[in-house]
């Protein structure tokens, strides 16, 4: 079986790596074959965000939106279509029409976000919104056969408009992340995440001031896109994401923060996000404390891998909590690590995607 896979991102992108790429290996071993590629290259993806590149970024799109056309030729030799999130990060979705109509074949969905709920963008603002053209992801699931959703949120948003879903949760190779033994003299809170879900961490900083005046912690954040970060009396440590780091990111941390706040973004967008972030820390062995927002309710088991957090007093107590007492974050890292085994495993995720790619090329779904 040959499956034409596109996505907006290369594999520097989460959503490319996690959602698609790494299931290229296990698919083949299963008797599917992808043929993958990516809208933005390596280089103008880096260049996507930074500042005062929007030359080279117009020239960047302008050259990916040339090469996607090309792309359009494996069409013809493929049995399925894999769009995940979009074949193109700009306009209507012309390329995901055309694909399945060059090669005559259904077409699978996979969306890890709600991408059918419009947002601005913090760095391209309104300029951004038209390009993205929000109203494309409800084409795509009236097109596609089946989607394949990140979340129970979005496979009920899907299911609404009456397609298949099937809910395929974003996972690692738990050999790769694994945990390792601590050796941080200082706690160290840990963040991973993105210039777009920085403000989610910033909506915690109040309470990380109030937690230094009684605890002594290191704050380690990665992927902000910010070049300066300062909260007054905390000790930061700032770094860029780099994709060579991003498994011993993880490893060092003590204490892994995952805020939410639902107010910055639209509702629905916080309650459809994947919760991904809570299954790289678990696998690595590290308690979390998190806002219970969409799918994160779900995820782990609340007092034992992670604790839940909405209030601000809330935040300050499970993290202290966690920041005197050694003993309990291992329980915790360990139970979290187990709660991954026992649920979230590349292989059986692989297992569930291929049946559904088969199940969307014999055309035997139901919604």
């Amino acid at each position: 079986m040959k499956v034409l896979a596109f996505a907006s991102y290369p594999v520097e992108a989460a959503a490319t790596r996690y959602r698609l790429h790494q299931f290229i290996q296990p698919l083949a071993e299963r008797g599917i074959e992808i043929t993958f590629h990516p809208f933005l290259n390596s280089r103008e993806f880096a260049a996507l965000y930074e500042s005062g590149s929007a030359l080279q970024t117009a020239v960047g799109l302008t050259k990916a939106s040339a090469r996607r056309f090309a792309d359009l030729i494996d069409a013809r030799k493929a049995d399925l279509i894999f769009i995940q999130r979009e074949a193109m990060i700009l306009g209507p979705p012309i390329i995901e029409w055309l694909a399945m109509h060059l090669g005559s074949c259904p077409m699978v969905l996979d969306l890890d976000d709600p991408t059918y709920v419009p947002y601005t963008s913090p760095t391209y603002g309104n300029v951004g919104k038209l390009l993205k053209w929000f109203r494309k992801t409800d084409d795509l699931i009236r097109w596609a056969s089946i989607v394949t959703c990140g979340n129970r949120a979005i496979a009920e948003y899907v299911r609404s408009k009456g397609t298949a879903a099937v809910v395929i949760p974003t996972v690692v190779d738990t050999d790769v992340f694994h945990p390792v033994r601590s050796e941080n003299n200082q706690v160290v809170l840990g963040w991973v995440g993105t210039h777009s879900t920085f403000p989610y961490l910033e909506s915690i900083f109040p309470v990380l001031q109030d937690l230094a005046k009684d605890h002594d912690f290191r704050l380690k954040i990665v992927g902000a896109g910010k070049r300066e970060i300062e909260i007054p009396g905390v000790q930061i440590e700032n770094l860029e994401w780099q994709l060579s780091r991003e498994v011993a990111d993880f490893q060092s941390f003590d204490i892994g923060l995952y805020p939410i706040d639902p107010s910055l973004y639209a509702d629905t967008w916080a309650a459809g996000k994947s919760g991904f972030k809570a299954i790289e820390y678990m696998s690595v062995g590290v308690p979390y404390v998190a806002t219970p927002a969409g799918v994160l309710s779900e995820i782990g088991e609340n007092g034992t891998t992670h604790f839940n957090a909405t209030a601000p007093d809330e935040w300050r107590d499970a993290l202290s909590k966690l920041i005197v007492d050694r003993e309990r974050r291992q329980r915790m890292g360990i139970a979290g690590r187990q709660h991954v085994l026992d649920h979230y495993t590349l292989g059986a995720q692989a297992d569930k995607l291929a049946n559904t790619l088969r199940q969307a090329v014999k055309g035997s779904l139901a919604v």
